[in-house]
């Protein structure tokens, strides 16, 4: 059963009615969703590569638990990794098992001939549309839902998640889209225990973000800054901060800049950070345990895996940092990566005491190994992040608009005419 602590800057929604009859629970929590949605038009982004519809037993499940909710008005697919026509034809039809006469389908077909042609047109008027990966085809498919004008709360979550269920999404939802709270920013969190293996997962938030996060916040609080504690503690505050669930209102996915590197999650929340009070963010808890595909670590690659993973997002801290006033150079990384690795073999101990009392697998050496890896990819990023040098962010569709006020039109027309049957 969780715990009932709550974070000083914001909200925790606990699982607290694991304790009683959870199939009563969802059957309330989505009786009161069915209802909001009398009033609140909402719908889910489904960011998805086209290889993930092979993935037998979890995008197919992840399908019929959507199919069997009632409160959804819309779902759009952000369709990546399928340049054939022959490709979208077919995840049209795979994801058109979600249509309904209350449900309306779309797939935005990220790299058809249309949407590629709009993302020319918009660099053309020299704003930066990023790379071909999930931030931009988030972006895009937000900038479709802002065409449609018509939902008013989006929830986003990944397409391969083996432990997927109807409470997950329910409870991703139902912070913002009840008209009683105040939450215009839901984020999810979970445990990560792989149950085949007996063991923790999700290294590079454990081993890194947590501990890297908590030793920035305290060598500001040690150098008289007292924003950037601020801001590192906000950081801190989120249980799972690389979650890719979560749930926010239009108007406020509106204005955010949206980092097309795997620096998303991290640059999300300090977008939220910069737009909205403390009293107007959450975090949940979604299940018990989540399991989905795991990354290498990839030590000699920094392209690939949790290498890559964790340079794109000490970038992005670093590029924080140094456009808030931190005079950062070689000798100041050199005691970040120190500290850093010195606060992340505290965390391995702690690591390994929670294993423990649970009877769980845990590899000391192998944890450290990870975090003496962590240490070297931080001054990878460093090293990548030196000089004129900024954060790796999509414009704000706000931006956008103001730029081509007639994107939406054009958006909504690629859109409809992909989706136009054959």
């Amino acid at each position: 059963m969780a715990d009932f602590h709550q974070e000083p800057q914001i909200t925790t929604l606990h699982a607290l009615y694991e304790a009683f009859d959870k199939e009563n629970y969802l059957s309330n929590l989505e009786r009161k969703l069915e209802d909001h949605a009398r009033h609140t038009h909402m719908s889910l982004l489904l960011p998805s590569l086209y290889s993930e519809m092979g993935n037998a037993g979890v995008l197919d499940r992840i399908i019929e638990r959507i199919a069997e909710v009632r409160y959804l008005k819309s779902v759009v697919v952000a369709l990546g990794g399928a340049p054939e026509e022959a490709q979208f034809r077919a995840a049209q039809a795979y994801f058109g098992q979600l249509a309904s006469p209350e449900r309306e389908v779309r797939i935005i077909w990220i790299d058809g001939p249309r949407i590629q042609d709009l993302l020319a047109q918009i660099a053309e008027r020299e704003i930066p549309t990023g790379e071909r990966g999930k931030g931009q085809s988030v972006w895009v498919t937000l900038g479709y839902l802002f065409a449609r004008d018509q939902a008013s709360v989006i929830a986003l979550h990944d397409c391969d998640i083996v432990t997927y269920s109807r409470t997950m999404l329910a409870r991703l939802i139902e912070p913002v889209a009840n008209p009683n709270n105040d939450f215009q920013f839901c984020k999810g969190y979970y445990a990560r225990i792989s149950p085949t293996e007996r063991s923790m997962k999700g290294r590079v938030t454990r081993l890194f973000v947590t501990p890297f996060v908590d030793t920035l916040s305290c060598i500001m609080c040690q150098q008289g800054l007292p924003e950037l504690q601020r801001f590192f503690d906000y950081h801190r505050s989120f249980k799972y901060p690389l979650a890719g669930e979560f749930c926010f209102t239009s108007d406020l996915a509106r204005g955010l800049n949206i980092a097309y590197d795997w620096g998303l999650e991290v640059a999300t929340l300090s977008q939220v950070y910069d737009q909205l009070t403390r009293r107007q963010v959450a975090q949940i808890d979604l299940a018990p345990n989540y399991e989905h595909k795991h990354q290498e670590l990839s030590p000699n690659d920094t392209n690939k895996g949790l290498h890559r993973m964790v340079v794109d997002i000490a970038k992005f801290y670093l590029t924080y940092m140094r456009s808030h006033g931190v005079p950062l150079d070689d000798s100041y990384v050199d005691m970040l990566l120190h500290t850093y690795y010195q606060n992340a073999l505290k965390y391995v101990r702690k690591y390994s005491y929670d294993s423990d009392v649970n009877d769980l697998h845990y590899d000391l050496y192998e944890e450290e190994s990870a975090a003496s890896h962590f240490r070297g990819f931080l001054w990878d990023a460093w090293m990548q992040s030196k000089g004129p040098q900024e954060a790796k962010l999509i414009p704000s569709w706000n931006r956008v608009a103001y730029t081509f006020p007639q994107i939406y039109e054009r958006l909504l027309e690629a859109v409809e005419a992909d989706n136009a049957q054959p």
